[in-house]
């Protein structure tokens, strides 16, 4: 049949083509069915993709660095890592700066805890030093004060480094504030900072409105009656380090013009300290040049440490590289937990195959009495079931002393089945065992009978009636529950961190550690995404060799 006549194309009740119409219909349709899942699409993008996507993310995410230490890592590019040397006196200035800034936000103690994953001992040093600056600061600011004493009141400072011209140094500084602290530096600070000033003293603006950015909008207070930092006098001091600042202060004319000059001519009063040789007199670990490397290796705002340290290899000056043997456990953890969920799943598969062809062939009513001991265990935690288990499988638990009262083991010699590999495998396959016969009975369940009544009448045995006639049929029945349980094996963490000891841990373990003890999120969601990877090449493996199309759960 056609959609157009002699005449003209057919036409719908209204007078549209009929073809238009029908597509419109079917548009409407389409259109209803995405409204009617549209709430369940976004709860499930909202509450389930969107966090795991943002916690595997984490896994090459590595700002924290750079947005801490922005200037120091700048500075740091042009060290040479490999000449055995802490960088120069540029590198300790910008970190003095850097850090001081960060000590104040408390971020300082982030930072350090992110390098300490990379290098130990790294937290204490970025902690301490922060705790410290202030003393570092006041080498200048004593000083000062005494040759200038009007630059001790905050008003001072307020009506020297106030002016315009001033925005473009301003803003960027807020920047760094808010690059570091995402959303906290929103707002007005009640100052303007003049131009003059900072393009004079370029240094000492930075530094004041560093603080003036936070003192308003963080501390909430008014800059123009506070004191600044002591990083504020510091920076004053290196700026009149520059014979060409001293000439332009010299020359300087604006508010508070002879405070700055009066400085200007006492520098012999001045402190000849170097940066360097400060953060060396707080910890001596400033002057190593590992500390460094590790700095410099994880400036970068994305990395691929995590993911090395989840192989068992690290990055290094000359690239990625093995660690040390007695620190690598992850490749051993990941073929552990390989090798044991494929035996947990394959004695899952010889217990439930029986029990799952018993409930199939049962009568009705004892069939369902038997199902009822085959789901009993979901109606109790998982944890007690787990406890249970450690009760009945300790040396002085039930297992063994029926063992010994029958003369199986001496009493001397009792078996260990906990904490180990042989306690996780037989607790996991009680655990996991009815999510094996489950999809095996509903299987088994459409096989008819008549089939091997058939195969016998032909002149089969028992056991070749089963082997060649049922035992296909309900193959897939197995590859359903072999994917179901191995999935879920591969994933436990309660039942091996209970009775599994140091032998019989999963890869999970681990990730739930790192993400609820150690904090490190990164190396979690680096090591959930390989978990993930590697299930995923196996299941592509299991479709290409058997085919996924043939795993059945009944019908």
């Amino acid at each position: 049949m056609s959609d157009s006549t002699s005449s003209g194309p057919m036409l719908a009740a209204d007078g549209t083509p009929l073809k238009t119409s029908l597509s419109r219909a079917l548009r409407r349709q389409k259109i209803r069915a995405l409204a009617l899942i549209a709430p369940l699409l976004l709860f499930v993008v909202i509450t389930f993709i969107i966090p795991i996507a943002t916690m595997l993310f984490r896994s090459v995410e590595n700002q924290i660095v750079s947005n801490t230490m922005p200037e120091a890592t700048i500075a740091l590019e042009a060290w040479d890592e490999s000449s055995g040397e802490a960088p120069g006196e540029d590198v300790f200035q910008a970190l003095f700066f850097d850090l001081f800034r960060a000590a104040e936000a408390k971020e300082h103690t982030k930072l350090g805890t992110r390098l300490n994953y990379e290098q130990t001992g790294t937290s204490s040093l970025f902690r301490t030093t922060g705790r410290n600056l202030d003393d570092v600061g006041e080498l200048w600011q004593d000083p000062i004060e005494d040759i200038a004493p009007a630059l001790k009141d905050g008003e001072t400072w307020y009506a020297m480094m106030s002016g315009t011209g001033g925005n473009a140094l301003f803003d960027e500084r807020r920047a760094l504030w808010t690059q570091m602290v995402p959303g906290e530096f929103v707002g007005e600070v009640g100052l303007t900072l003049s131009g003059e000033v900072a393009e004079m003293l370029p240094l000492t603006a930075a530094a004041y409105a560093d603080w003036a950015i936070f003192e308003a909008l963080e501390e909430e207070r008014d800059v123009a009656t506070r004191d600044p930092w002591e990083a504020v006098y510091a920076a004053l001091g290196l700026d009149l380090r520059n014979p060409e600042v001293v000439d332009a202060v010299n020359a300087y004319t604006g508010p508070r013009a002879q405070d700055l000059q009066l400085v200007a001519a006492n520098l012999d009063q001045l402190p000849d300290v170097m940066f360097r040789d400060a953060f060396a007199e707080l910890d001596e670990d400033w002057l190593d040049p590992e500390v460094w490397q590790t700095i410099k290796i994880y400036s970068p705002d994305y990395t691929s440490g995590y993911f090395l340290n989840s192989i068992d290899m690290e990055k290094g000056v000359d690239g990625a590289q093995m660690r040390p043997e007695n620190q690598q456990l992850y490749i051993k953890l990941f073929i552990r937990t390989l090798w044991m969920s494929l035996l947990i799943t394959g004695s899952c598969i010889v217990l439930g195959y029986p029990v799952a062809w018993l409930l199939a062939n049962l009568p009705l009513r004892s069939a369902n009495v038997l199902m009822i001991l085959v789901l009993l265990p979901f109606w109790t935690s998982l944890l007690v079931r787990t406890s249970a288990w450690k009760v009945l499988l300790q040396q002085q638990g039930v297992i063994n002393e029926i063992l010994v009262w029958l003369g199986f083991v001496d009493d001397a010699n009792r078996l260990i089945l906990m904490n180990n590999a042989t306690g996780t495998v037989i607790a996991m396959t009680h655990i996991l065992l009815p999510f094996m016969i489950l999809p095996l009975y509903s299987v088994m369940k459409t096989v008819p009978p008549t089939y091997l009544r058939a195969a016998k009448s032909l002149g089969a045995t028992n056991w070749t009636a089963f082997w060649r006639v049922y035992f296909p049929q309900s193959v897939p029945g197995i590859g359903a529950g072999s994917i179901l349980v191995f999935i879920l094996s591969i994933g436990y963490y309660i039942t091996p961190e209970i009775v599994g000891g140091t032998s019989g841990v999963f890869i999970s373990n681990r990730i739930a550690y790192h993400i609820s003890s150690s904090l490190n999120w990164g190396l979690a969601a680096a090591l959930g995404t390989i978990l993930l990877s590697v299930v995923l090449v196996l299941y592509w493996c299991y479709d290409r060799i058997v085919g996924i199309d043939n795993v059945k759960l009944g019908g």
